[in-house]
């Protein structure tokens, strides 16, 4: 974890290796550090949650025990998801949250997300901050207590049905899901329990998958990552809609009643438009990523709608979300921001949404949530050897002028935790893309192999 320790959603990588238990002290304690250095009157707790990885128990006993060397008291409240830790570290009055989980990655990755004491996750400057005092022997020193100053730690189990009430109460209380058969897919993971619960008592017929968790299958063959495996349920089982949930639910796949994966970005526009008419959507506008087809901002644009972008990842959402004054966005992979409810992407309370503008429409999933065509859209994840500036690549911007030229939208971009570069090409022509994939993938082995 030396250099950069964040990526695009908080610290993450090979569990015993680049997370490993001294460096997830360490990093406890630059983090109780700083938030102790805030000129706040604070509670003097931290709130901790994590997934169902085997390795969130090692983990979790480190992160504890830097953060009691430093002088917090520790709520520890076990396997809960990502948007569950956000709203109670805000609703418990914590000084900070947070969540051990390397969300969709496999069993054998873990990570840590960090939240300030509204639910929020921290900003660039504040994790530059923490990196700083991490690397500073003197001030880790310097940080820790003695005596009666040492922190405690305790473990509450029953703060789920606080966030069960939470999330239920985001759902109209003039609408019921009695009339639906729902198969909801838990990706062994942490909302195993929260997600079949909150269904079932808003009167679903609910189907549940993936929700025994041993501590390695979280994410296998399951799950947002391999909606297929749910899409075979839905047809099965002959259900209305099916849900899926990545690793610590902070994300949304949904499958239709014929076993279609619905687009994100057809996702995000029929509820944008959906919560507009309703009343709810602020300043008519809602955020996307760069990554988000053309087509969503030319179907936004025809309901009055604006459609702003950010870079990727779902705080960078939420904080054009919080400049423009809007209270709707979301990444087409699956993180739905409702700031209404939830301070970060929240897949429980985003299909709740979801089934009540189904139930409300009164149509088929596969109608209700396919209400524009897409772009056609070409991505490529290219493993690379060194993650060179873009700016510094010889020809880049004549080969983005070309694709420019040929009619079509590009965005190149490295991943934040895996050494690869990600290459989107969108256009109208499938030939004509497959042939400038072609020639861009050829440009960027040549320069990064």
């Amino acid at each position: 974890m030396s250099n950069k320790l964040f990526g695009t959603d908080g610290v993450r990588g090979l569990a015993g290796r680049k997370v490993s238990a001294p460096a997830a002290m360490r990093l406890a304690m630059a983090t109780g550090i700083y938030f102790r250095s805030l000129d706040r009157q604070g509670t003097n707790r931290i709130l901790v949650g994590k997934d169902t990885r085997r390795s969130g128990y090692m983990i979790e006993n480190a992160i504890v025990s830097g953060l009691t060397a430093v002088g917090f008291d520790v709520i520890q409240i076990g396997p809960m998801p990502t948007p569950a830790v956000a709203f109670l570290t805000e609703s418990m009055r914590c000084d900070a949250g947070i969540m051990i989980s390397a969300s969709h990655n496999p069993f054998y990755d873990n990570g840590i997300k960090f939240f300030d004491a509204e639910g929020n996750k921290l900003n660039r400057g504040v994790e530059e901050r923490i990196e700083a005092i991490y690397e500073n022997d003197e001030a880790i020193e310097a940080g820790q207590v003695t005596g009666k100053a040492i922190g405690k730690s305790k473990r509450i189990d029953d703060v789920i049905g606080r966030y069960i009430v939470h999330i239920k109460n985001s759902f109209p209380k003039h609408l019921a899901l009695s009339n639906l058969r729902v198969v909801v897919d838990c990706a062994n993971g942490a909302g195993y329990k929260v997600a079949p619960t909150i269904l079932s008592e808003l009167g679903a017929d609910v189907v549940v998958l993936g929700n025994e968790p041993n501590g390695f299958n979280i994410n296998e063959g399951c799950g947002a990552m391999h909606p297929e495996y749910l899409a075979k349920e839905v047809l099965r089982y002959r259900a209305d809609v099916g849900v899926a949930l990545d690793g610590d639910a902070d994300r949304l796949v949904l499958v239709d009643e014929q076993g279609e994966v619905v687009d994100g970005d057809k996702l995000m526009g029929v509820l944008a438009v959906y919560l507009k008419e309703q009343g709810r959507l602020q300043n008519d506008g809602m955020v996307a990523t760069v990554m988000s087809n053309q087509a969503l901002d030319d179907y936004l644009a025809r309901h009055g709608i604006t459609l702003y972008r950010s870079a990727v990842g779902d705080k960078n959402v939420v904080e054009l979300m919080q400049e423009k004054g809007l209270n709707f966005g979301g990444e087409q992979s699956g993180h739905i921001i409702f700031s209404d409810f939830a301070k970060t992407g929240d897949g429980i309370s985003s299909a709740l949404q979801a089934l009540a503008y189904l139930v409300s429409s009164g149509r088929k999933a596969s109608e209700a949530f396919n209400a524009f065509d897409l772009y056609p859209q070409k991505l490529v994840n290219l493993g690379v050897a060194k993650k060179r500036p873009l700016e510094e690549i010889d020809g880049l911007p004549e080969l983005q002028a070309a694709i420019e030229g040929a009619g079509m939208r590009h965005l190149f971009r490295y991943s934040g935790t895996e050494n690869l570069i990600r290459l989107l090409l969108e256009g109208e022509n499938d030939r004509e893309l497959e042939r400038m994939m072609e020639e861009v993938e050829a440009f960027f082995r040549k320069e990064l192999s």
